[in-house]
């Protein structure tokens, strides 16, 4: 199978493993693979024209290649600056604290990218909803390669184990069984399925973007504020998306930030001055090595 090639050399400094990293579902994900210590990253993906698999690494002189295989390779390569966050406007950010302008200071190549399609992201979040990491990647990792297709490319190319996100219709014909040997309960799985049954509508989700998109994505029945959140973050880059109802993050800004934890309306409340960027302040806390107290 032939591939598609696209080279693009961004007009900014770029951390590419830091931009994609959001994308990926815990060092096993099967839509994902670093290969030759981080030299290329790998990610197959659902395209509105079918699967594709993307290979991206850089050139010496920071010329992003990015060759892709599949039904979707056209689709995923038009959408490469989006991805790596040309679409991104961190200019317009201003830091509060002194924690948040050092990170940002020493990570000018962090952006937020685009994947451009919801699916992909709506899965891993809904598991994620109220479980371990640990266990919802599990889920993730079992969906993927029990029922996901192998991916388009050469098969003595494309790194073994990988598979293409399963498709909605596969997901609809998952028998309750198959659920319960995934680890997935009956709340989670009644939001994937639901989420299934108007995923062609919920890609629209993706072109209007910002809280529109996320009100859209809340219309599907166990899909609240914190999956949209993750969904938006993912999918279009939204830089206002906070993942309100998190276990974890309302603690981490508050200990980064206050010097105390926080509930989510505390943390509306310190992460107030950073609107419509809020998002990006929380991303900045998250990559700053900045650790709780124990």
């Amino acid at each position: 199978m032939s591939s598609s090639t696209r080279e693009w050399l961004p007009p900014f400094r770029l951390d590419l493993s830091g931009v994609l990293a959001p994308l990926r579902r815990g060092k096993g994900d099967p839509t994902w693979r670093s290969v030759g210590e981080g030299s290329a990253i790998w990610r197959v993906t659902s395209t509105p024209d079918g699967p594709a698999t993307m290979r991206l690494h850089r050139r010496g002189d920071g010329t992003v290649v990015a060759d892709a295989w599949g039904p979707g390779a056209e689709w995923v390569l038009d959408g490469l600056p989006a991805l790596l966050g040309a679409d991104d406007d961190p200019g317009a950010f201003v830091a509060h604290h002194p924690l948040v302008e050092d990170a940002a200071r020493r990570m000018p190549g962090i952006r937020l990218g685009s994947s451009r399609r919801v699916w992909d992201s709506l899965i891993p979040a809904v598991l994620e909803q109220k479980v371990t990491g640990v266990e919802a990647r599990r889920s993730w990792r079992e969906l993927c390669r029990r029922f996901g297709d192998r991916p388009p490319g050469p098969t003595d190319l494309v790194p073994s184990g990988m598979r293409v996100p399963p498709t909605p219709a596969r997901i609809r014909a998952v028998l309750d069984w198959e659920w319960h040997e995934a680890g997935v309960d009956s709340a989670r799985r009644r939001a994937i399925l639901a989420a299934a049954s108007v995923a062609h509508r919920l890609e629209d989700a993706a072109t209007l973007g910002g809280e529109a998109g996320r009100e859209l994505l809340r219309k599907v029945p166990g899909i609240g504020v914190w999956t949209a959140a993750e969904i938006a973050q993912r999918v279009w880059g939204d830089p206002d998306a906070v993942s309100f109802g998190d276990f974890h993050i309302p603690t981490l800004v508050g200990w980064a930030l206050v010097g105390r934890p926080l509930d989510d309306a505390g943390m509306l409340a310190v992460l107030a001055p950073y609107a419509p960027q809020r998002q990006r302040a929380v991303r900045y806390v998250e990559l700053s090595g900045f650790r709780r107290p124990r």
